[in-house]
C-alpha cells in the first residue's frame, strides 16, 4: 500500500510503524539487526504482525550517543532498504537528518522521511523533501543527542513544542512541501524530563489542532523505565502498552514502537472499546 493511502487511513485508525535499527548502538537493540540480512528478517517479522511502515535508521539518537557519517549511514541502510522493498513492497521510513542520506534512501524505495531534527540539521534537507516529493515527519528535540538530557528547561512544555511544530511546518510550506506530506512528532525523551514526557503524553490531544498526523514514539524509553523501575528496556512492554492504549483514546495517528504485536492487540482492544460507547 502506497504512503499516501495509509496516511489517508491514519485518519480512521492508528497505524503501527515498526522500528528497525541498523546501528550497533541503539539503547534498546543495538546490534541485533546489524547484519543486512537479519534486518531484513526482522522487518518482515514486523510486517507479519502487523507494521504498516518500517522505520529504519542507521545512526543511533540515543542520549549521549555521537554522529555517523552520512556515507556511514547510506553503507548500512541502502542495502536493507533495497532488499525489504524489492521483496515486500512496504512502506520505508528512513530515519536521518542528513539530506544525502535521505536522497539515497528514498531511491533505493523510502517514501517517508523522518528527520528528528525538522529540517534544521541539514539545509539541504527541505529541498530533498520537496523534490523527492516524500512525505515527512518534523519532530522536536531541545539540543542534539549527545547534550540533549543534560538540563531539559521550558517555560510550558506543551505549549512550547507546539509553538515550535507550528513554526516548522510554517517553514516547510514555505519551501514548498505540500502540507498533506507533513506528519508531526512531538519527540518524547528528546531533551524532556520524566515530568515533560508525560506532561506531553497527557496533552498529545493538543497537537492534533496543528491539522497534520500525529505521530507517538515513547517505545522502551527511559522515562518509562524510571517510573517503573525497570532497567531492561525489552521488559518495558506492560509500559508501553498503557502509553499506547492513552494515547490512542487522545487519537494519534501513527506508533513508533519496538513490540508490533502487542501493540497492534492493544489499538484494537482499546478502539473496541471506544467504538462502543
Amino acid at each position: 500500500m502506497i504512503i499516501s493511502e495509509l496516511v489517508k487511513k491514519a485518519c480512521k485508525r492508528p497505524l503501527i510503524m515498526g522500528i528497525l535499527n541498523v546501528t550497533p548502538d541503539s539503547f534498546s537493540d543495538g546490534g541485533m539487526f546489524y547484519d543486512s540480512i537479519k534486518a531484513v528478517e526482522h522487518a518482515k517479522e514486523m510486517l507479519e504482525d502487523g507494521a504498516d511502515i518500517i522505520d529504519i535508521g542507521g545512526e543511533s539518537t540515543r542520549p549521549g550517543s555521537e554522529s555517523v557519517s552520512a556515507a556511514e549511514q547510506i553503507r548500512r541502510i541502502v542495502p536493507v532498504i533495497e532488499l525489504l522493498y524489492s521483496e515486500t513492497g512496504c512502506c520505508i521510513s528512513i530515519d536521518t537528518t542528513r539530506a544525502e542520506v535521505a536522497a539515497r534512501a528514498v531511491a533505493a524505495g523510502a517514501s517517508i522521511i523522518n528527520d528528528i531534527s525538522a529540517l534544521e540539521d541539514d539545509a539541504e534537507m527541505v529541498s530533498t523533501v520537496g523534490s523527492t516529493d516524500s512525505f515527512v515527519i518534523l519532530m522536536h528535540k531541545k539540543g542534539r543527542p549527545a547534550d540533549m538530557q543534560d538540563s531539559p528547561d521550558y517555560g510550558d512544555v506543551v505549549d512550547d513544542i507546539l509553538q515550535y511544530l507550528s513554526d516548522r511546518i510554517s517553514f516547510a510550506e514555505s519551501c514548498g512541501v505540500k502540507r498533506e506530506k507533513i506528519i508531526i512528532d512531538p519527540g518524547i525523551g528528546f531533551g524532556k524530563t520524566v515530568e515533560h514526557n508525560l506532561s506531553l503524553i497527557k496533552n498529545i490531544g493538543r497537537f492534533h489542532d496543528l491539522g497534520v498526523p500525529v505521530l507517538l514514539g515513547a517505545s522502551r524509553k527511559s522515562f518509562i523505565g524510571k517510573i517503573l523501575d525497570i532497567n531492561e528496556p525489552l521488559d518495558r512492554v506492560y509500559g508501553d502498552s498503557a502509553v499506547t492504549a492513552f494515547a490512542c483514546r487522545e487519537g494519534v495517528n501513527i506508533f513508533r514502537v519496538h513490540d508490533v504485536e502487542s501493540c497492534k492487540q492493544v489499538i484494537k482492544m482499546t478502539t473496541a472499546i471506544m467504538q462502543n460507547e
